[in-house]
C-alpha cells in the first residue's frame, strides 16, 4: 500500500502522524511511505532521518493526497486538505466530528473512508488511540492553569502549591477518567488542594483508593458541582462521552459564583467543550477572560509538547496502521471489531450513531461497510 503523511497545517501543531521508526515499520512489511518535506521537523526528526527509513520525501502535500492509498495525520484534516481527499482513499487521523459539522459534510462529500483514532476501543472498554493524548492533556492542563493563575497572565495571582503558612490553590477535576486521573496527578504533586468528581461510584472507589487522602473526591451531583467550582481556584473539564459531544456542566451565571481571577482549562473543547462560555483557541492565544474568569481552550494541547506525544501516540497507532496496510481496510476492520469502531464515516455516510445522532444524519451501521 502508498501510505502518505504529510505536515500538519493547524495552528501551532507540531507534532506529525508518522515517525521515522513508524515509517521503518511500514517499508520493513513491504509498504512505500511518502512523507512530505519537512513534516518532523517539529519532533526534531530530520527529512535525511525519514529518508533512512525508507520514507519517499516529497514536495508537497497535494501531492501525496494524490498518490497515497492510505493518509496517516494527527489531527482533523483542515477545509484545504478536504478538498484534497477523493473517494476510496483511507483517512486515519484524529476527526472529532460531533462538534464540526463542516468538516463531517466535507468527508461525507468526498466518500473518503475515514477512520477516527478517537473513537478505536478496546477490550477493556477504553480508547486506546485517545489514552496517550489524554494523559498528555491532563498532565498539561495543570501546567497551564497554573501559568494562566499567574497575575501576568490575567489569574488571581494564586501559586498551585502554596507555601509554609498560606493555602494551596483549590484545584476541580470534573470527571474521574484519563485526562482527569492525569491532571489530578500533577495538581496532587504540586501540593495543590485537589477534589476530583465523577458520577461512576467505581470510578471515585478507584480514585479515593489510588489517591487516598491527597485528593478529595465527590459524587458529580448539579449541587456539588456548583457548590465545588464557587470555591475553585483552577477548575479542569475532564469530561468525555465518546464520539459525541460534550455536556456543558459549568453554566455562565455559575461563573458569577467564582472567585474573579479564577481559571477554567476545557480540556473536552475538541468535542464542544464542557463549559457553557468555551470556545477553541490556539497555542498562539491561548486564553480569554468571561465575566472575569479566564479561559484556556486549546484545541490541541499536546501539540505544544509535539515530541512526546507524536512517539506516545505512534506506540499506539501504528499497529493498526500496518494492520490496514498489510491487509487492506476492509480485512483489516473484519478482523478487528475494535477498529471497526474507528470507523466514522464511509461512501458519503455517517458510520458513528452518537456522530449522526449529534449532526442530524441517519446513521449507517459499520458493519454495512464490510459487506
Amino acid at each position: 500500500m502508498i501510505v502518505g503523511t504529510v505536515k500538519e497545517i493547524k495552528n501551532h501543531e507540531y507534532r506529525v502522524g508518522l515517525t521515522p521508526e513508524s515509517v521503518h515499520e511500514l517499508t520493513a512489511h513491504g509498504h512505500r511511505v511518502l512523507v512530505e518535506s519537512g513534516a518532523g521537523l517539529g519532533i526534531g526528526a530530520s527529512d535525511e532521518a525519514y529518508a533512512e527509513a525508507g520514507a519517499e520525501l516529497v514536495a508537497t502535500a497535494a501531492d501525496i493526497f494524490a498518490k497515497a492509498e492510505m493518509i496517516v495525520k494527527v489531527k482533523e484534516p483542515q477545509p484545504v486538505e478536504r478538498a484534497m481527499l477523493r473517494e476510496g482513499q483511507i483517512l486515519y487521523t484524529y476527526l472529532h466530528l460531533a462538534p464540526d459539522p463542516e468538516q463531517t459534510k466535507d468527508l461525507v462529500k468526498s466518500g473518503a473512508v475515514c477512520i477516527a483514532y478517537e473513537t478505536v476501543t478496546d477490550d477493556f472498554g477504553g480508547l486506546p488511540l485517545l489514552k496517550p493524548m489524554s494523559q498528555v492533556a491532563g498532565r498539561m492542563s495543570i501546567q497551564a492553569g497554573a501559568t494562566a493563575l499567574e497575575k501576568a497572565h490575567g489569574g488571581r495571582g494564586v501559586l498551585l502549591g502554596g507555601v509554609p503558612g498560606v493555602l494551596p490553590g483549590k484545584v476541580v477535576v470534573i470527571g474521574g477518567g484519563v485526562v482527569g486521573f492525569n491532571a489530578a496527578q500533577m495538581a496532587v504533586g504540586m501540593g495543590a488542594d485537589v477534589t476530583i468528581l465523577d458520577r461512576s461510584t467505581v470510578v471515585l472507589e478507584k480514585l479515593a483508593t489510588h489517591f487516598g487522602a491527597s485528593a478529595k473526591t465527590l459524587y458529580a451531583s448539579r449541587a456539588n458541582l456548583a457548590a465545588s467550582v464557587a470555591q475553585a481556584d483552577l477548575v479542569i473539564g475532564a469530561v468525555l462521552v465518546p464520539g459525541a459531544a460534550a455536556p456543558k456542566l459549568v453554566s455562565r451565571a455559575m461563573l458569577s459564583t467564582m472567585q474573579p481571577g479564577a481559571v477554567l482549562v476545557d480540556v473536552a473543547i475538541d468535542q464542544g467543550g464542557c463549559f457553557e462560555t468555551s470556545h477553541a483557541t490556539t497555542h498562539a492565544e491561548p486564553t480569554y477572560v468571561v465575566d472575569g474568569i479566564v479561559h484556556y481552550a486549546v484545541a490541541n494541547m499536546p501539540g505544544a509538547v509535539a515530541r512526546t506525544s507524536t512517539y506516545a501516540l505512534n506506540n499506539a497507532t501504528l499497529p493498526h496502521a500496518l494492520a490496514i496496510a498489510n491487509l487492506g481496510w476492509k480485512e483489516a476492520l473484519k478482523r478487528d471489531r475494535h477498529l471497526l469502531a474507528g470507523l466514522n464515516v464511509w461512501a458519503g455516510k455517517v458510520t458513528y450513531e452518537a456522530v449522526a445522532r449529534d449532526l442530524g444524519y441517519e446513521p449507517t451501521a459499520p458493519e454495512a461497510a464490510l459487506a
